[in-house]
């Protein structure tokens, strides 16, 4: 046994506590059975969740004469890129490129304009205080729980007065100072002591200093949080694009895929339109791959605070 210096040795498997009590050193936790519980439901929802997705992942390689013949096998015999190809060859017919192009304009700048009106909004309502203003809050919490659809109607007209119809603002410019985003903000905003904005004020600093260099480092968690909110809901948004868009050219991935399935639909060439899915999937997959981490610093209201 090494000797860690004179009189002393390096403690074995157990060690004693005072009271003359072994502890094992191994000291394994035992899960409780509601524990176990909810890790058995949350595999089986994982499960349930990730077939449709992989399924749609390998019917993509399967080619339209394997897909007629067994369409309910879950993995292809013969693994092809006929599919791919085809949307290749057809991309005057069916643009679906130009549609991923057209969504990643759209979501990249919503998210972006998103950030930017919802981190000054939340700024107004946790930081400067003025009249009403939470009564003003929480009257715009209130009708933010009206459901979406409610809105179509005054939105189109609003869009069309402005002449966005086929136009990316009319999907860009609705939406940015969601009220779910902005108490999210104003909530992480109150988790940092105002004794810092304090010290600021006494050094001189107005609340636009105070802004950009105390409240955007502190929040950046959460701010990326709501641009992936802002960014994935614009890119999945299918009803409201649908309804502004009429030029084949100009229309978002979503919208796109729709005219797509009607068409291929009708050809029983559904590994193609698995493929252009695939496709639609991968910004968003990825988006949230390298971010994720940014979620579970979220969950923390002081996480942008160090010690």
């Amino acid at each position: 046994m090494p000797s860690l210096g004179k009189g002393l040795k390096a403690p074995g498997p157990s060690a004693t506590v005072p009271g003359g009590e072994n502890v094992p050193e191994n000291h394994h936790k035992v899960l409780k059975p509601s524990l176990v519980a909810i890790y058995a439901v949350l595999i089986v929802l994982a499960v349930v969740w990730i077939i449709p997705v992989v399924y749609t992942i390998t019917t993509s390689f399967k080619s339209p004469q394997e897909f007629l013949k067994n369409a309910y096998n879950f993995l292809p015999a013969h693994w092809v890129t006929v599919n791919y190809l085809t949307l290749l060859q057809a991309s005057a017919s069916y643009p679906v490129f130009n549609w991923l192009g057209n969504s990643l304009i759209i979501s990249l700048s919503h998210g972006i304009l998103a950030v930017c009106v919802v981190a000054l909004a939340g700024y107004g309502y946790s930081r400067i205080n003025f009249k009403g203003r939470d009564t003003l809050f929480f009257v715009l919490l209130l009708i933010s729980m009206f459901p979406g659809v409610v809105n179509m109607i005054p939105s189109y007209r609003i869009v069309a007065t402005f002449g966005w119809i086929n136009s990316y603002w009319s999907c860009i410019i609705p939406g940015l100072g969601n009220v779910a985003n902005i108490f999210l903000v104003r909530n992480f905003m109150k988790g940092i002591p105002k004794e810092i904005d304090e010290a600021a004020e006494i050094d001189g600093a107005g609340d636009f200093r105070i802004f950009r260099s105390i409240m955007l480092p502190s929040i950046r968690p959460i701010l990326i949080v709501i641009f992936l909110f802002a960014f994935t809901g614009a890119w999945n948004d299918f009803l409201w694009p649908t309804l502004v868009f009429n030029d084949i050219k100009k229309t978002p991935v979503t919208a796109g895929l729709q005219l797509l399935g009607n068409q291929m639909m009708q050809y029983n060439q559904m590994g193609t339109l698995c493929a252009a899915t695939c496709l639609a999937i991968i910004p968003t997959l990825l988006l949230f791959v390298f971010a994720q981490r940014y979620f579970l610093q979220s969950l923390n209201i002081t996480s942008g605070l160090k010690g």
